[in-house]
């Protein structure tokens, strides 16, 4: 049972992997509606912040963060295109910050709502 188990593990190791002709094409296409998405909610969050308050703007700083963590994998998939491995590891290191900050920013957001809707 360890033999086959083994020889199973070596037969697909000798394979290589290829990728699904729309892997690239749907990936792109993903981050780029995400980023566009987040950038007109960014735009949209600061203009309107003056009428709406201070959650207003904590949540398009949310929304900020969130568009840096699109771009962060763009620039991400170009520095593995390219192979760089020291960019690679700069920049996979800290791939989740702003996610992190992001969250924050929307925590404090909805901690700063103080008009409650009956």
């Amino acid at each position: 049972m360890l033999l086959a188990s083994m020889q199973a593990l070596q037969a697909q190791q000798d394979q290589a992997f290829r990728a699904p002709w729309y892997f690239v094409p749907v990936v792109l296409l993903l981050l780029g509606g995400g980023a566009l998405g987040w950038l007109i909610a960014a735009v949209l969050g600061f203009t309107r912040a003056r009428v709406f308050g201070a959650s207003a703007r904590w949540f398009a700083l949310s929304a900020a963060c969130l568009l840096i963590y699109n771009l962060q994998w763009l620039v991400l998939g170009l520095a593995i295109a390219g192979q760089s491995t020291d960019a690679v590891l700069a920049l996979g290191t800290f791939f989740n910050l702003f996610v992190v900050l992001g969250a924050v920013c929307a925590i404090v957001g909805f901690t700063r709502l103080t008009d409650p809707r009956p």
